[in-house]
């Protein structure tokens, strides 16, 4: 079994940043792909970016794609999402996901995840 916490959400400006965390706790973080999700009032859940087991390979949607990183530190069981230039539009809340398939490639679909944390709040304003 896995756990999941993410921090570092917050409010910031449009064009600013903010880097999320994922901690994980439990069960073999470092040999699973991890994905970032995020859902906004009234919309579904949608997939931002992902990564694969040891976070070479990386899929990004196209909102995310160019403003966004995703990297995986195994060492800290820790998954990162970098996001810079930050749009009001990017306001949702974001969760983190681990895909229990070991040494698994990157999954954009919440369906392959197996884990979930709790998510955090992004707020941009205009």
């Amino acid at each position: 079994q896995v756990q999941l916490m993410e921090s570092g959400g917050g409010s910031v400006q449009a064009g600013g940043s903010l880097r999320l965390s994922c901690a994980a706790s439990g069960g073999n973080f470092h040999k699973y792909p991890m994905g970032w999700f995020r859902q906004a009032p009234g919309k579904e859940r949608e997939f931002v970016a992902t990564c694969n087991w040891n976070g070479i390979s990386s899929v990004y949607s196209d909102s995310a794609r160019g403003r966004f990183t995703i990297s995986k530190d195994s060492a800290k069981n820790t998954v990162y999402l970098e996001m810079t230039n930050l749009k009001p539009e990017d306001t949702a809340v974001y969760y983190c996901a681990a895909d229990s398939l070991l040494y698994g490639p990157t999954a954009t679909t919440a369906e392959a995840y197996d884990y979930w944390g709790q998510g955090t709040q992004v707020t941009v304003s205009s």
